[in-house]
């Protein structure tokens, strides 16, 4: 008993000296940014290593290791401390500057692609190790894509197949997608692709088919889409309709007047476009009137009043045909119609005649008030003489001797233009003038020295 607890003691003191030995030691961890790096093909390429050791280490050892599969792992190069050990095959292809553990690929090849493994050993009282691997891809940038279709020249609805080739001269590691008019190409029972889906066909067309393909490519450095190409697609006749530039259609009956030309057109939906005949059906025998898509129908020239007409669409690709029959009726011109037309044509003129007439004699009415206002306003503005004055001042005629025209002539207006007016007292000689005009004008010679003689004035 006392040997067996000599022993457990002496374990038990050696487990202390294990862990105060371990509380001295260095923890030792690798970080690297990412498990895999996507390189280029020509361009240099970091793997980047991160760890955190104490300054007082006596020596740090890096080594990086390259595995490819079916191949040994290959030494690439070596440090301690500062002091750097490339293998001599490889001394100007790899770079390391110690403390920093990161390698640097100054130019990848395909042949670096592979495991990267790098182990760091830091040499304390006991020597630390850790360990990191990364894995390095060396992709080639993919070129624009090239789209094919085949057969070229189209495929029939229904019956055709259309297989899209995505051909890209560079890159690897290529994943292949499909767009139409932009989107991505939904799935449907009618599409069938490739393993790489470099490949993709529609089988059997139809109408709903025609778009815009195009292939989009990419890996894990690069990414491009192709130009989009559209594919010929024939199909049809669908929704054949005949319609006219006159008369009053009601389903398949045109109503036209007699004497008018009209013309019918005959569409339909269809690719390539279709090859119309036109029919007209005359006691149970028809007879082709016209080819092409219209055809002018002169209502004159026809001699009965209904007539029956049949628009024959065929597509010559899809070998499909559709019809469309339709019904043309003559009526004579109303003349009861065209009289009443003419008829109220005939008030509408008189009234903008009358129209015309009263706003002519309002502004004829407005302009003659005007003037007579005007020359109310200049008489009552005009000073007036008085009557005393005018009583003793001679009228003259004008034609006496020229001496006794020397005076003073003045103008004097009649207050009433509608009455004949004389002055009173006057000489016999004195005109007595009535104005038409509402003005009467008088000559008076005024003679200074007989005024001063007349003991009346």
């Amino acid at each position: 008993m006392e040997l067996l607890s000599g022993k457990n003691y002496f374990l038990k003191c050696n487990i202390y000296i294990m862990l105060l030995a371990c509380a001295t030691c260095t923890v030792l961890k690798l970080v690297v940014p990412s498990p895999t790096i996507h390189g280029i093909k020509g361009q240099p390429l970091i793997l980047p290593i991160h760890y955190d050791v104490d300054t007082s280490v006596s020596g740090v050892q890096i080594i990086w290791l390259l595995e490819r599969p079916r191949d040994l792992a290959k030494l690439l190069i070596t440090s301690y401390n500062q002091s750097v050990f490339p293998d001599m095959e490889l001394r100007h292809k790899f770079t390391l500057n110690p403390p920093n553990a990161s390698l640097l690929i100054n130019s990848l090849h395909v042949s670096d692609e592979g495991s990267y493994t790098v182990k760091v050993n830091v040499e304390e009282e006991i020597t630390v190790s850790a360990t990191q691997k990364i894995e390095v891809t060396v992709n080639v940038p993919v070129s624009k894509p090239i789209v094919k279709s085949e057969p070229s020249y189209g495929a029939v609805e229904y019956v055709g197949n259309i297989t899209f080739r995505c051909l890209v001269l560079m890159g690897n590691r290529i994943l292949y997608q499909w767009l139409k008019n932009g989107n991505p190409l939904q799935g449907s029972s009618r599409y069938w692709f490739s393993q790489s889906k470099d490949m993709f066909t529609i089988s059997p067309v139809m109408k709903s088919d025609i778009g815009n393909y195009s292939c989009f490519v990419k890996n894990y450095v690069s990414e491009m889409e192709s130009d989009r190409i559209t594919p010929t697609i024939y199909y049809g006749p669908y929704g054949l309709r005949v319609i006219s530039d006159k008369g009053l259609q009601v389903g398949e009956v045109f109503t036209i007047d007699i004497g008018e030309s009209v013309r019918f057109d005959c569409s339909a939906d269809s690719n390539p476009p279709n090859t119309c005949a036109w029919i007209q059906r005359r006691n149970n025998s028809t007879e082709i009137i016209n080819y092409g898509p219209y055809f002018n129908l002169l209502s004159d020239k026809v001699r009965q009043k209904t007539v029956d007409y049949l628009c024959r669409a065929y597509n010559n690709i899809t070998g499909k045909g559709e019809e469309a029959q339709f019904t043309v009726i003559i009526t004579p011109i109303d003349a009861e119609k065209l009289s009443q037309v003419s008829n109220s044509l005939s008030p509408l003129a008189a009234i903008t005649g009358v129209s015309l007439f009263v706003i002519l004699f309002i502004s004829l009415l407005f302009v003659w008030k005007k003037y007579r206002l005007h020359r109310a306003i200049h008489w009552k503005l005009q000073p007036r003489r008085s009557s005393a004055e005018c009583r003793r001042t001679p009228i003259f005629s004008g034609h006496e001797d020229a001496i006794n025209d020397f005076g003073i002539y003045e103008f004097v207006a009649l207050p009433d233009a509608s009455t004949p007016h004389r002055v009173s007292g006057a000489a016999p000689n004195t005109l007595q003038v009535q104005d038409i005009n509402g003005t009467v004008y008088e000559v008076i010679q005024y003679v200074p020295e007989q005024a001063q003689s007349d003991p009346q004035s």
